[in-house]
């Protein structure tokens, strides 16, 4: 099963996301498997670490499937790992029950081993004093022939009482069978229960993998929009960044042509007012020296000036 490069983008993302909760939860794990002291904690430090033990393999699995990504754009490895969890279930749960029933039968053989083993064991006991008595009959017949009734009546009730033992034995046997019977029946519909428990158990976590699976399909379309619509975005900008530009290239060539129009103005203006200057300084030249066309105006000047002081001295006089 392949994906595109986009959709395989998101998805490493994810599961980058998800590697990182993964590692954060084994912390917090390890850290609480630390704070757990005392006997009655063994027990959950024990499910503790399995449940660590568990986080490590799917952030293990996750990191394949993030490289499978990058590098193929496929999630054939977690395909593959589902089916090889399944196939291990499967397999766990056939040798927890053969393993079951093979010790509920090694158990029942042994039982039944050692009530032979008793029932021999009495019935040679017996057969021993049996015997015995036998031969202490035979022994004290020729002796005690007035007492041969006597021990004959004996013998009868010691074997009455014999078989009423064996009787009450053989019941006792019974009995014991009949509760063996009990506890298998009661055994495997325990067996049934925990069969139906755990099979509803499956069903409700491949429940949950399809509610995974969509949720992880729902990230993936919103990802993509949130792609999709930052790329128009982008593209928005981008156009509106060239449009920017090439006013502002507009705007600093026309700054460049004003600027080099006031600097001519500047540069005319500068040059009017030297040529001023140069007019002003000439033509003061030309006025105090009496040079050119400021001659004969500054003779008359001249002579005006005289008359008007002999005028004065006279009248002084």
């Amino acid at each position: 099963m392949s994906f595109s490069r986009i959709q395989s983008l998101g998805l490493t993302a994810v599961l980058e996301d998800c590697s990182v909760q993964l590692d954060i939860l084994g912390l917090r794990m390890a850290g609480q498997t630390n704070r757990e002291q005392g006997p009655a904690a063994a027990q959950e430090k024990a499910r503790l670490t399995k449940l660590r033990r568990d986080c490590k393999y799917v952030s293990q699995q996750v990191l394949k499937l993030h490289s499978e990504l990058e590098e193929k754009q496929s999630i054939s490895s977690l395909l593959q790992v589902v089916e090889e969890l399944e196939q291990n279930k499967k397999a766990e749960d056939l040798r927890r029950e053969a393993e079951a029933e093979l010790e509920q039968r090694n158990q029942t053989l042994d039982r039944k081993k050692h009530e032979l083993q008793q029932k021999t064991e009495t019935m040679e006991v017996k057969s021993r004093q049996c015997s015995s008595l036998y031969f202490q009959l035979k022994e004290q017949s020729h002796r005690m022939a007035e007492k041969q009734q006597l021990e004959k009546a004996s013998i009868v009730l010691e074997l009455r009482l014999a078989q009423k033992a064996n009787r009450q034995t053989e019941e006792q046997q019974e009995e014991q069978l009949k509760k063996v019977q009990l506890q298998l029946i009661t055994e495997r519909e325990v067996h049934e229960k925990s069969k139906t428990f755990l099979k509803n158990r499956h069903t409700e976590l491949q429940q949950q993998m399809q509610q995974w699976q969509q949720r992880m399909t729902q990230m993936k379309q919103e990802q993509e929009q949130q792609l999709n619509s930052v790329c128009c975005k982008r593209t928005v900008n981008r156009d509106r960044l060239t449009e920017m530009r090439r006013k502002f290239k507009e705007m600093e060539l026309v700054v460049k042509e004003d600027k080099e129009e006031q600097e001519k103005l500047l540069q005319q203006q500068a040059e009017a007012r030297a040529a001023t200057k140069l007019q002003a300084w000439w033509r003061g030249c030309m006025v105090r020296r009496g040079l050119g066309s400021f001659k004969k105006a500054d003779d008359k000047k001249g002579q005006k000036k005289k008359k008007k002081k002999k005028g004065g001295q006279n009248k002084k006089k």
